[in-house]
């Protein structure tokens, strides 16, 4: 009996399994970190709640001292009191919402690569259809779009609650006001969510490189920590050079980077004048006091009167200073490199799975 054979076509019997859909990932890693998530948006929620409270008594406070007239009237200056008085209020969460991009990361991303391989689970995840490489990139995509997303969003409340106290008439009207560089400049709709895409991304590495949740959530923190504050002692003031004035009236929204004084034209010393010089040469003996300042500079420049006084002697007073219409560009430039930074890290944490996660 004659058998008939034909040639097998090409990508038919012999081919591979077809990949499984990249949505399938996408639902696969919803059911994994959903209580992740979820604990995120509680968390986002009741912050952005407390936010909107305290900060629509805020923009009313403010509205109402920057509409009293006139301006001097006892009436006016209980206003202006009652706005002042908010920000004892906001000076204390500012400070703990500082850690939120850190929670994020620490315990989002540290956990999301590392608790799969601690726990062996991942060997199981590989036999499924999706190549390793995809496998990662499904799961730190989909969370930090979503991360991103709910942190440009809360970022943007956190704006809107602390505008009052970065308007440039604050300082005319006597209401406290302050650069916006000094408030919760990292916390912004543009820096939060790169701030918190940076963590998730170092937290992923941490997790792939340690491969244990509790030790990867600690170098999280750590290495979190000390990039925050190399930005903003070291880094962020130079993102652009700084002006130079001889101008002691700065505007009170200027974020202050050095001062220093200098006589007959060469350098004389840094900071505010020496209580030996003022009493060589002015009449009052008390130490300046600055005004102004930055968010990690040196104390503000001295009034006119120092100045002034110190003038006629061939002293001047120069001070290097960031513009508050820098601050958009500032947000930017930090935005950018920290999502350029992330990048590497997830594409880090890929290579890694890749090659040394069998």
């Amino acid at each position: 009996m004659a058998t008939l054979t034909r040639p097998a076509r090409p990508g038919e019997d012999d081919a591979a399994p077809r990949p499984l859909p990249w949505r399938r990932m996408a639902g696969v890693t919803w059911r994994q970190h959903r209580i992740a998530l979820a604990a995120v948006a509680v968390l986002l929620g009741a912050l952005a709640v407390y936010l909107w409270i305290v900060g629509t008594s805020v923009h009313h406070a403010w509205t109402a001292a920057i509409t009293c007239h006139p301006v001097g009237s006892p009436a006016c200056q209980d206003l202006a009191a009652t706005f002042n008085g908010t920000w004892n209020n906001m000076s204390i969460p500012t400070v703990l919402l500082q850690v939120v991009p850190a929670l994020i990361g620490a315990f989002v991303g540290a956990p999301v690569l590392a608790r799969e391989l601690e726990t062996g689970t991942f060997r199981f995840a590989w036999t499924q259809g999706f190549a390793r490489w995809r496998w990662a990139l499904a799961k730190l995509a989909a969370l930090g779009v979503v991360l991103a997303a709910a942190g440009a969003a809360f970022g943007t409340l956190l704006s809107w609650c602390y505008q009052p106290y970065s308007a440039a008439a604050n300082q005319d009207l006597g209401l406290y006001g302050n650069t916006p560089f000094a408030v919760a400049f990292g916390l912004r709709e543009v820096t939060f969510p790169a701030w918190a895409l940076a963590a998730f991304a170092t937290g992923a590495l941490a997790g792939m490189l340690i491969r244990r949740v509790v030790p990867a959530i600690a170098a999280t923190l750590a290495v979190y920590a000390g990039l925050a504050i190399a930005a903003a002692a070291l880094l962020r003031e130079h993102y652009l050079t700084p002006l130079v004035t001889s101008n002691p009236n700065l505007p009170g929204t200027a974020w202050l980077i050095a001062q220093w004084w200098t006589k007959d034209g060469r350098f004389a010393f840094a900071g505010n004048p020496p209580d030996s010089l003022l009493n060589q040469f002015c009449t009052f003996p008390q130490s300046p006091s600055g005004k102004g300042g930055g968010p990690s500079g040196p104390p503000g420049p001295p009034g006119p009167t120092y100045a002034q006084c110190l003038a006629p002697h061939g002293y001047a007073n120069w001070m290097s200073y960031q513009p508050a219409s820098r601050f958009w560009p500032f947000q930017w430039i930090e935005g950018g490199w920290l999502f350029a930074l992330s990048v590497l890290l997830i594409a880090a944490t890929i290579w890694l799975v890749h090659r040394r996660a069998g």
